[in-house]
């Protein structure tokens, strides 16, 4: 028997009269889901005749619509690219001219679509409007794939292309990432029986549409389990409204998110904070990703709300892989044990085998059927991902009571000082409790004498500034004097990514650049993380 795909999950539940996906045009049940793709997908084969392995880049807006359209490409075989709505049109076309889709469909409602399909034009790209408004994504019946666009199934199956995801780019410019439908089904199966999700689950989604943690473990989890997915707005006091409505049994989130929710909650009425925290308690599940949550957050949303946040780790490459339990105690600041039909070990420097005591360092190494093939175009840098079976994360980790601890990135967030292996992750950490920090990056910066020097950009409580050789006298009460940053930079926001996680590259770039550079020992000391 052949496994099914996301797509097969989806239309299986026409029949069920169950709702599927929501936003503010309104609500439509598996059937009238599956009737807008279908005519999407008879819309796009009309114009544009065999899509089989094609690419089909789409910008359109969170909701009922962008969901018809993707599902729509898979049934016409098309490889989906989903555009983000908050990247301006440089970084749009960046993606054009690297994924170079067949078709650019957009949405004439949002503010870039006609300078995207005015540049997908002049590149020599087919274009097509999309929009809900003008009925092209709706349907009347849930009609199969006819002979000239025959089902994805027919066209190499759950092993073919289903997407091309494009990283964030924190390093370097973005790398599109290939997902097989067969990538996307292990990934929402494993996430749906570790989490629980079923047919009676209602998620908020507030999250990017470009991104694993809004594509697969929001909606894609909730269209395989038959569930309900409700697009709503990220403004904090809309969704404590909605959770206080009731209905909802789910929500996920990045930290900045939770933040600015547990701001607005603390500038509300007693009432209403309240009324707020009881709809908040009602929820069966919130979970928190794509960017370290800080142990300060995992315990003030306790206090707020009763939740102790559920974190994950995982990457585009990967799918999650690591998860806090379901049930049982979720320890701040650790990520838990692999998720079902995961296989994770942690390789130290050197590439042998896991075999880690808790306390030592390691790179976390992936395999599984979740794991991404490589990425599009890019042999050299597949190749060098892989160490035979095994994704190399890049990211190091050590093992703490049995649970996994995330240190962070080799060069980006794990720096050798002095001779001395620091985490920048455990700097922000202890900083972040600091009352007059609200938030906190580390970087560190090359130096002659140390290899590196540790600095820090923080953003300050209030409007009040604090002198550095407070903050460095402060941190050598609390941390080993080689882990105290040097200098200290207070500005009015980290630079972050769409999904949360702070640019390092620009943080570095808020400090001296005419530093000399660490000499070579040092620097091979580092790479190695020995």
């Amino acid at each position: 028997m052949i496994p099914p795909t996301l797509l097969d999950r989806a239309r299986s539940q026409a029949a069920s009269g169950r709702p599927a996906v929501s936003c503010g045009q309104g609500g439509w049940t598996y059937g009238e889901l599956g009737a807008a793709a279908e005519s999407f997908r008879r819309r796009a084969c009309a114009a544009f005749g065999d899509l089989t392995g094609r690419r089909l880049a789409y910008l359109t807006p969170p909701g009922r619509t962008h969901v018809a359209v993707q599902l729509g490409a898979w049934s016409a075989g098309a490889v989906a690219v989903p555009l983000a709505t908050s990247h301006p049109l440089r970084e749009l076309e960046y993606v054009l001219d690297d994924a170079e889709p067949a078709v650019v469909a957009a949405d004439p409602a949002l503010e870039r679509s006609e300078a995207l399909l005015r540049s997908a034009k002049a590149r020599g790209l087919a274009t097509l409007q999309v929009s809900e408004e003008g009925g092209d994504v709706q349907g009347e019946e849930f009609a199969s794939a006819d002979a000239a666009c025959p089902p994805v199934r027919d066209r190499g199956g759950g092993a073919s292309a289903a997407f091309i995801l494009y990283t964030s780019g924190t390093t370097g410019r973005p790398k599109g990432v290939l997902l097989t439908h067969d990538n996307l089904a292990a990934q929402a199966r494993s996430l749906s029986l570790a989490w629980n999700w079923s047919a009676r689950d209602r998620i908020l989604h507030v999250l990017p549409l470009h991104h694993v943690h809004g594509l697969v473990n929001a909606l894609f989890c909730a269209l395989w389990s038959g569930a309900a997915c409700e697009f709503g707005s990220v403004r904090p006091a809309a969704v404590w409204d909605r959770w206080a409505a009731g209905g909802i049994t789910l929500f996920m989130a990045v930290p900045t998110i939770y933040a600015r929710l547990a701001r607005a909650w603390d500038e509300a009425p007693k009432a209403t904070r309240r009324r707020w925290s009881k709809g908040a308690a009602r929820l069966r599940l919130m979970v928190s990703g794509s960017a370290a949550l800080p142990a300060s957050m995992f315990e003030r949303w306790r206090e707020i709300t009763g939740h102790a946040l559920l974190e994950r780790y995982g990457m585009t490459e990967t799918g999650m892989t690591l998860a806090n339990p379901l049930a049982g105690p979720r320890r701040p600041g650790c990520v838990g044990l692999p998720l079902p039909g995961v296989d994770v070990r942690l390789a130290p420097s050197g590439g042998d085998d896991a075999g880690h005591a808790d306390g030592e360092f390691g790179e976390i190494e992936v395999r599984g059927p979740q794991v991404s093939p490589g990425y599009w175009r890019r042999p050299g840098e597949t190749a060098t991902a892989f160490r035979g079976s095994w994704f190399r994360t890049g990211d190091q980790a050590r093992l703490d009571d049995g649970s996994y601890r995330i240190v962070g990135r080799l060069g980006s967030d794990v720096f050798k000082t002095g001779g001395h292996r620091v985490s920048s992750v455990e700097v922000e950490e202890l900083y972040r409790t600091h009352p007059g920090v609200r938030d906190v990056a580390v970087v560190g910066r090359p130096d002659a004498e140390w290899g590196h020097r540790l600095c820090a950009a923080y953003v300050p409580e209030g409007k009040r500034r604090i002198a550095a050789h407070h903050l460095r006298e402060w941190g050598k009460k609390r941390l080993a004097p080689y882990k105290v940053p040097r200098e200290f930079k207070a500005v009015e926001r980290l630079p972050r990514t769409p999904m949360g996680k702070v640019r390092k590259n620009a943080v570095a770039l808020m400090f001296d650049e005419a530093a000399p550079a660490p000499a070579a020992q040092s620097r091979a000391g580092s790479a190695s993380g020995g």
